[in-house]
């Protein structure tokens, strides 16, 4: 008997899991809460921008408005849940590829891997607030994270450039986000006969307008960090909230904050869209 058959069944039943239901039903739960995320986020930009802003326009905002809506802890369970649905899918993708003829390049498995570790901090910080709803678990400040990790960072050797770095890739990453939303990149991941008019309108009207202010976010974010790295000040550096505000304080006003916010609730309903008619 060969004795590396039992590994390789066991190989196969783990890619069929992750090709089949398991990694489909994971990967719509995932994106489901991603667009709760955003969309949440999005009002409470809003809300800012209208000066009736009470909380921070960030995920930690997001989870204490949810947790004050009713049923809050049962909606911040299956936020948590959905997150460590979408850790699990990338997970799939970082071990076994993804969809597309190019899915299984080292690249795209890489880019997997990446997103599977920050939405498993994601899903962490979600239930660890869930758990402890009045404890702050997970719902600190996404500029006072910011700032102190690039205080850390600045204290190490080389810690200037690699804050430098590490915002300039943030940058990049916005500036691609934003031109791949432009160019309707995603329709190629998309179940396209199974949309209809009226549900390609949405999808092109969601996808654009969302990922184009999700890149303006992210772009915005590392420039502040390189800023921060360029002046050897930790206090530069900005989380999600601040990096929103700073829209409002440019020549056109709130109205700007207004345009990214509301793009933001795009991306949200855009989540929702994947969810539905992504393929997996």
């Amino acid at each position: 008997m060969n004795t590396w058959t039992p590994v390789r069944t066991g190989r196969n039943r783990a890619r069929q899991a992750a090709n089949g239901s398991v990694a489909e039903g994971a990967a719509r739960a995932g994106l489901t809460a991603r667009g709760v995320i955003y969309l949440l986020v999005g009002i409470l930009a809003l809300q800012i921008a209208f000066g009736e802003g009470r909380r921070q326009a960030d995920r930690g905002g997001a989870l204490a408005e949810l947790a004050d809506r009713p049923f809050g802890a049962v909606l911040l369970w299956a936020l948590g849940i959905g997150l460590v649905g979408m850790a699990l899918w990338r997970l799939s993708e970082a071990l076994f590829g993804a969809v597309g003829p190019d899915g299984r390049k080292p690249k795209k498995r890489l880019a997997s891997a990446a997103r599977c570790v920050f939405y498993t901090f994601v899903a962490y910080s979600v239930l660890a607030f869930a758990a402890n709803p009045g404890g702050g678990s997970g719902s600190g400040s996404s500029d006072r994270q910011s700032r102190d990790v690039t205080a850390r960072l600045l204290e190490v050797p080389a810690g200037q450039w690699a804050v430098g770095a590490a915002g300039a890739a943030i940058v990049v990453a916005g500036v691609v986000i934003g031109v791949q939303a432009l160019r309707r990149t995603y329709h190629r991941k998309l179940k396209t006969g199974e949309l209809s008019p009226w549900a390609r309108r949405l999808v092109d009207v969601t996808g654009v307008g969302g990922g184009v202010a999700r890149g303006l976010v992210f772009a915005a974010a590392g420039a502040f960090a390189v800023r921060a790295a360029v002046d050897y000040q930790p206090d530069e550096a900005k989380g999600l909230d601040d990096t929103l505000r700073s829209f409002a304080g440019t020549p056109l006003g709130p109205w700007l904050l207004v345009c990214v916010a509301l793009g933001l609730v795009l991306f949200g309903v855009f989540s929702f869209a994947l969810a539905r008619w992504r393929r997996v």
